[in-house]
């Protein structure tokens, strides 16, 4: 059975684009909404989690 090459739907493409826009621009928006010190106290957080499951 020979292999069909699918060509590309615009739209659908066009539609994946858009999403992928508005995930990224959600997500800077998030982390812009996070105070730095609050970003900090996690990655605090994580590095002793870290550390006691090393121990």
């Amino acid at each position: 059975m020979a292999w069909k090459v699918q060509r590309l739907d615009p739209e659908r493409s066009r539609r994946r684009m858009q999403l992928l826009a508005e995930l990224a621009g959600a997500k800077s928006v998030r982390e812009r909404s996070q105070p730095r010190r609050a970003q900090g106290d996690r990655l605090r957080e994580l590095i002793a989690t870290r550390r006691r499951l090393a121990s």
